[in-house]
């Protein structure tokens, strides 16, 4: 098992004391990549508007000599600690962990870490399906993603591929990808 993976945070320096704006987990320099390719997300944007200012977010590593498994752990908890800006904290992260063990209805009862579990999941499919657009320009089809990510479904012998229809869904709305009807069938690519 190797322990090279790290967990940072990215702050805004122009609040004192700075401010903590996203967690993240990586090995290498993973930290400082989103420096040199700003991108289109709400992290991106942010990082974009502060640099715009002639300031640089501080990247600062919290916990090293992890496991990913620990990492991923850690990086959890502390995006559940600060929140998210959609539940009223501080990060513009786009995994969104909820209380654990919360009663949804009267019959379903969410077990401890079933959340985290399910967007840390989600998180690792996006980035997945991510990297398979960037590899491939001209546009992917849900078709590719499920084949080529090992995510194909078979219900009596019929493809319903709807986990990957449903990643490309989420990141449609997130404006990472965009969409293009070609005949009957719809083509993704990344912006």
């Amino acid at each position: 098992m190797s322990n090279t993976y790290y967990v940072y945070s990215l702050k805004d320096p122009r609040e004192k004391p700075a401010k903590v704006f996203y967690i993240g987990k990586g090995t290498g320099s993973r930290a400082t990549d989103y420096l040199k390719k700003v991108d289109e997300t709400r992290k991106g944007k942010f990082i974009q508007e502060i640099l715009d200012s002639g300031c640089t977010p501080i990247i600062s590593k919290v916990v090293e000599g992890l496991s990913e498994e620990q990492a991923l752990q850690i990086e959890l908890e502390l995006i559940s600690s600060f929140g998210t800006v959609e539940t009223g904290g501080s990060l513009y992260n786009t995994v969104i962990p909820r209380s654990i063990n919360r009663k949804i209805n009267e019959k379903v009862t969410v077990p401890n870490g079933a959340i985290e579990k399910a967007q840390l999941g989600l998180k690792l499919l996006k980035d997945s399906i991510i990297s398979l657009s960037e590899e491939n320009p001209e546009g992917i089809y849900n078709s590719d993603c499920a084949h080529y990510l090992g995510l194909q479904s078979d219900h009596n012998g019929n493809q319903q591929d709807y986990l990957t229809y449903s990643v490309l869904g989420i990141l449609l709305k997130e404006g990472i990808i965009e969409t293009e009807k070609i005949g009957s069938r719809r083509k993704y690519r990344k912006l």
